[in-house]
């Protein structure tokens, strides 16, 4: 472990399943750690509205490095972090690590990849890590559909995805944030296979002790489900544009990236679905 750990660390989006994990590494490490959160600040956290602006110049006051991602619920994540960016070079940031998604390079028009640019081009040192899929979205974003219609409702045909547990996309950043070997690099973070959401169900339906399956929905219908939801508009749209992209088989290609950065393998999907058992047995329960 190099010096880097004595430094202060910004982490924003401190109250998510990666800001939260990546948070807790970098204080076990000994990292002086300021908690960045678009909610309500709780304890221990600063508020920086991204949207506004407002308690940008404060939350970066004093900070050696940045682990930067876009609150949820927003398409333009260029219009939303540019400004942090500007603001941390000002401020005498030495280094970020920005997290877009994987796929992000490939539309040098896209907010994600303007972003990336913007970085690159700072002068502050620098990663940009993509993860694929997150795991943890069948314990969140996608349990309502488990729960209620006991299946994994996705308009992603039989395409298979290298899902990723955030827990290991946290402890990529915080090995960035221990070290420069890696400065000034991107990379696409996986999962160690390929499964299409059939094998999914199967697994999760054998931790769940329940049968959960995986029905293919139409777009539209996904598109009802999200503004339901109270998704805005964009974002539902931004959101069909990824799955239409998974359902292409952009989603499937695996990496090395976690094991490179880490020196450990990722988590297997197996892995996961018995790290979250309580989840779908409790959605087992409620249907």
């Amino acid at each position: 472990m190099d010096g880097a750990m004595t430094q202060t660390i910004l982490v924003t989006g401190a109250s998510g399943t990666v800001g939260r994990e990546l948070s807790r590494l970098l204080v076990e490490a000994g990292a002086t750690v300021g908690r960045a959160t678009s909610r309500v600040a709780g304890e221990g956290q600063v508020h920086l509205d991204f949207v506004t602006g407002a308690g940008t110049e404060a939350a970066l006051t004093g900070v050696d490095a940045v682990f930067l991602m876009s609150p949820p619920g927003h398409a333009n994540q260029y219009e939303l972090l540019g400004p942090v960016i500007s603001a941390a070079r000002t401020a005498g940031v030495r280094k970020v690590i920005l997290m877009t998604a994987m796929g992000a390079d490939a539309d040098p028009t896209s907010p994600f990849r303007k972003l990336e640019l913007q970085l690159e081009t700072s002068g502050m040192a620098w990663n940009v890590i993509r993860p694929n899929w997150f795991m943890q979205n069948f314990n969140s974003y996608w349990l309502h559909g488990i729960t209620h219609a006991g299946a994994i409702q996705l308009p992603t045909g039989d395409a298979k995805g290298s899902f990723i547990d955030t827990r290991d996309i946290a402890a990529s950043a915080a090995a960035l944030l221990r070290t420069s070997d890696h400065d000034n690099r991107a990379f696409d973070l996986t999962g160690e296979e390929a499964l299409d959401h059939h094998e999914v169900a199967r697994i999760l339906s054998r931790e769940a002790d329940r049968t959960i399956r995986y029905e293919e929905v139409s777009p539209d219908a996904m598109r009802a489900g999200l503004l339901g939801a109270g998704l805005p508009a964009e974002y539902a749209e931004m959101m069909l544009g990824i799955l239409g992209y998974f359902k292409l088989g952009y989603a499937e290609r695996i990496t090395d990236a976690v094991k490179v950065i880490t020196g450990h393998v990722p988590r297997t999907f197996s892995a996961y679905a018995k790290d979250h058992r309580a989840a779908f047995v409790e959605a087992a329960v409620a249907h």
